[in-house]
């Protein structure tokens, strides 16, 4: 077992050797990092004294910290004149030396009062400084999420009047399987199709783009729902246009999330990325508003009804707004940087700071971090194989997708989508099932807003464990209150009600928001946007499975079997979690780079021993419990490159000369 570990650890690790050696040839080989040491500044700056010496309070996860202060002020010089960048008053040098060690602003003398305020805000006030271009881009970015969430539940309200009138509500398998298969529709093309073009699309058109054109795609294609003739050529009608809604949909649901985290400042970046949960939630909600809203409309001479024809168009106003919004936010500088366009990534990154010295500090050290992730821009295909080949890409992508599962067999999008008709089955009036939906709907925004405070604090592995047995408890109540006779009708109902809405509650601040997070988290710099691409398909595509299975099985196996099926797939979730996910918070990037790079045996081994002491801890609340050592102490960090710091000291030496 030893030896075929061994030949594992050889093989997943040979492919990100030779990367990063390729890596540090090319940081070797930019001209950034050979200053001309005999050019100085009229203030010379570069006085280590200024920052009391070397000492670099960041640790060595800052690849700068391996330079000295006068030799990393010379790299934000060379940078500036390099790329045509403004260098008033010798900013780019000051900010440099501030990205070596953003921690002691108040350390550093060559900082005006006015930018150590700004640093200390950004630190300790981050929500108070954002600027308005910020919010602008957070709001308008994360209302595009609400789109597929007015989708799920207008369906859900449409459900109840467009089967009859399509043709389909004989209660045939083939109508529930043509029903299931219309609900999924958006979903099948985001896992088949469109999540695929996300890696082209953001290349060619840009973060904000790419949004645009997916709303304006969402926008057309949920108005044209509304147009379908009735009969059995209806329902082929509803299909296309539901299929043409999931092209607006994958794409920007993996784009949104990298657009907000590339402009988001470190310190907000966790919650900001939340935001696409929570107005997905948002989404959920309205779209409860707008099918009690048209639940009255009469037909108007409109063949088939006029009110689910309402019902779908509705799901169009969330991507109009953000139509109107994203041509006014400026394009991720991130993206910029990466085409060269570095005049225009410095101009948005200004907008997007609330201080130009952040902004100069920011994108200096983002195009430090860029020649890690650039030099390792291989053909796709390449990259695809080397998700699966290189161990650290191949366990982060595991973390991602074990998340994307759970998110869906969880069981929350089947009450999304058919909470309507679940609450009727309960014995609920139609007006009244979809008022206890709108309560659904309700319970989810509300109860995702405490994620903000608990995701850093108490951990995302640490929600998920504590979180899925409830879920678990709480479908099995949801389901075995059907077993209650009709002839208790108020009683049935309650408990159902109960049932889904606890379970509703306890989702909106675990399962909802981690995954997300995970999937942002788990991918290092180069292998970022193809990662969210996969965790979008396999998000996608048991979306649908789920979708277009449900209501044959509640035909088959009537709602007890149906919600106890999905119960024990929060049970498996729980040891899913428990062996192949680590925690992720307070770490940083390079740490996790080490953290994902452990063997899958090694780690699941070392959670397997860590079973009892757990149990003793958790449920028999004993203390003092002897533990193995960390996996991973807490004091590690990634390995640095001795070449990369040998070749720039020599040629600094040269230069000097």
């Amino acid at each position: 077992m030893s030896d075929s570990s061994s030949a594992e650890d050889v093989h997943g690790t040979t492919s990100h050797h030779d990367a990063r050696d390729e890596k540090m040839e090319n940081i070797n080989n930019e001209s950034l990092f050979k200053p001309r040491m005999g050019e100085s500044s009229s203030n010379d700056l570069e006085n280590d004294s200024l920052v009391d010496g070397d000492v670099n309070s960041a640790g060595d996860g800052n690849v700068l910290g391996q330079y000295s202060v006068k030799q990393v002020m010379q790299m934000g010089r060379h940078f500036a004149e390099k790329h045509g960048l403004p260098n008033d008053d010798d900013i780019f040098a000051r900010a440099a030396a501030l990205a070596r060690d953003p921690n002691r602003y108040d350390h550093m003398d060559f900082l005006s009062e006015d930018e150590r305020i700004a640093c200390y805000d950004e630190s300790h006030r981050p929500w108070t400084s954002m600027t308005r271009t910020l919010i602008a881009i957070i709001c308008a970015s994360a209302m595009s999420a609400g789109v597929q969430g007015m989708d799920e539940t207008v369906i859900n309200g449409a459900m109840l009047f467009y089967p009859k009138v399509l043709g389909l509500g004989s209660g045939s398998d083939r109508d529930n399987w043509i029903e299931g298969l219309i609900n999924g529709a958006p979903y099948l093309c985001c896992a088949g199709f469109s999540c695929w073009t996300t890696d082209w699309l953001n290349n060619r058109m840009g973060r904000k783009n790419v949004i645009f054109f997916t709303c304006l795609v969402s926008a057309i294609s949920c108005f044209l729902q509304g147009f379908g003739p009735v009969g059995e050529s209806g329902w082929h009608y509803l299909l296309a246009m539901r299929m043409l809604l999931g092209v607006g949909i994958g794409p920007k649901s993996a784009t949104t999330n990298v657009y907000l985290a590339e402009c988001a400042s470190k310190q907000i970046r966790g919650s900001v990325t939340m935001m696409w949960q929570l107005n997905t939630a948002f989404g959920i909600l309205w779209g409860y508003v707008f099918s009690l809203i048209f639940y009255h409309v009469g037909p108007h001479g409109i063949a088939g009804g006029l009110n689910w024809r309402l019902m779908l168009g509705s799901a169009m106003i969330p991507a109009l707004f953000v139509m109107v919004q994203i041509p006014f936010c400026p394009e991720s500088p991130r993206w910029l940087m990466g085409k060269g366009r570095y005049k225009e990534a410095f101009d948005n990154t200004v907008k997007i700071r609330p201080h130009k010295i952040l902004a100069c500090r920011d994108i200096f050290y983002q195009h430090i971090l860029m020649m890690e992730e650039e030099s390792l821009q291989l053909p796709f295909a390449t990259r695809l194989k080397e998700m699966i080949t290189v161990r650290r890409n191949r366990n982060g992508l595991l973390a991602s997708c074990v998340c994307a599962f759970m998110q869906q067999f969880c069981g929350i999008n089947v009450i999304a989508y058919y909470s309507s008709t679940i609450f009727v089955e309960s014995g609920f009036a139609t007006l009244n099932a979809l008022l206890a939906s709108f309560g659904f709907g309700l319970i989810n925004t509300v109860f995702a807003l405490p994620a903000f405070l608990m995701i850093d604090r108490f951990g995302r592995r640490f929600l998920l464990l504590r979180t899925f047995p409830w879920l678990a408890l709480f479908l099995l109540i949801a389901g075995f209150g059907f077993w209650i006779p009709q002839d208790r009708g108020d009683a049935k109902i309650g408990v159902v009600t109960m049932g889904i809405y606890v379970f509703s509650a306890i989702y909106s601040f675990s399962c909802g928001p981690v995954p997300f997070i995970i999937a942002a988290e788990s991918a290092n710099l180069a292998s970022r946007s193809l990662n969210a691409s996969i965790f979008t398909v396999v998000l996608w595509g048991f979306n649908f499975i789920l979708s277009v299975t449900w209501p044959s099985m509640l035909k088959a196996m009537k709602p007890q079997g149906a919600f106890g099926f999905y119960s024990f797939w929060n049970v498996a979730g729980f040891f899913m979690v428990y062996f192949f996910l680590p925690e992720t918070k307070q770490y940083t990037l390079e740490e996790l780079d080490e953290i994902f790079d452990v063997p899958l045996r090694k780690r699941v081994a070392y959670e397997f021993k860590e079973m009892w002491p757990n149990f003793q801890e958790t449920i028999l609340r004993k203390k003092n419990v002897k533990r193995q050592p960390p996996l991973i102490p807490h004091h590690r960090i990634a390995l640095k490159s001795d070449e990369w710091n040998d070749k720039a000291t020599t040629e600094f030496v040269e230069d000097a000369k």
